[in-house]
């Protein structure tokens, strides 16, 4: 693995990892995405999120693995939860775009205490809509959500567009298996995919044990993934049982930490 910088994610508000995850496990992540579009027909790819995670062991076991929690740990400590995580798969051909946005807009937290990492399940590249990024932004204070339906849209909403220097961007070219991450303010987005190629990857969103998620209901992927929690502070899920009948089988799940 090719560390990433932890003073040029502070400086550019973006830092990457260079080949954390070996290719089998991709390739089971690959399979997920095809698993779960089979399952809920009803649902974009790129909007395959939050509420299918607390009850999928491959998922959680994704986002608990070692690889992944050591680079959280440069940024955010010892003691890791999860917050939210989210496939965002581009098919080819029609791929919907994310509009500019800053990530902390979205999130009940407190304090805005977090990390996002995006894992490359596919090659990532400008033709098929890698995930672009205005560096030094992260100082900017986050803004208001515009709502957007003039154009299909990921998340359905943006920023002012006013706001945002689109000559200053930069691809983030990764390779499956590379992990980038991002500040909750940059100003980050990604273009359709009007390629042959798919674009998928994977969002994790780690904060801190002492970072409360500010909601009235549960929280649907609120897991403690390593070291102990805060006092007070959130109510952590189980991790799910393995069941041959409802889940996706996967190396190691018999005898996975959840069973």
């Amino acid at each position: 693995m090719h560390d990433g910088s932890r003073l040029d994610y502070e400086q550019n508000g973006y830092t990457i990892f260079r080949n954390v995850l070996d290719p089998a496990l991709i390739a089971e992540a690959g399979r997920h995405i095809e698993w779960l579009m089979d399952r809920n027909p009803d649902v974009r790819p790129e909007r395959l999120g939050n509420r299918f995670v607390g009850e999928d062991p491959f998922w959680l076991r994704m986002v608990s693995d070692p690889r992944l929690l050591d680079i959280a740990e440069q940024f955010i400590g010892p003691d890791i939860a999860l917050f939210a995580s989210h496939y965002l798969s581009k098919p080819p051909y029609d791929g919907q775009p994310v509009l500019w946005h800053q990530d902390g807009s979205y999130w009940p937290l407190d304090p805005m205490e977090v990390v996002s990492l995006w894992l490359a399940v596919d090659d990532s590249t400008p033709e098929n809509g890698c995930m672009r990024v205005i560096p030094h932004t992260q100082h900017f204070d986050l803004q208001a959500l515009q709502e957007r339906k003039d154009v299909a849209n990921v998340l359905n909403s943006g920023m002012d567009e006013g706001l945002v220097d689109e000559s200053a961007a930069v691809d983030v070219v990764l390779a499956a298996g590379d992990v980038s991450i991002h500040h909750p303010n940059v100003i980050h987005g990604s273009n359709a995919n009007h390629s042959p190629r798919r674009r998928c990857g994977l969002t994790i969103r780690y904060i801190p044990a002492s970072t409360r998620i500010v909601s009235a209901e549960p929280w649907p992927s609120a897991f403690l993934l390593r070291g102990n929690p805060t006092p007070g502070v959130n109510q952590y899920l189980p991790l799910p049982r393995y069941e041959a009948e409802r889940h996706m089988a996967f190396s190691g799940c018999e005898t996975w930490a959840g069973a």
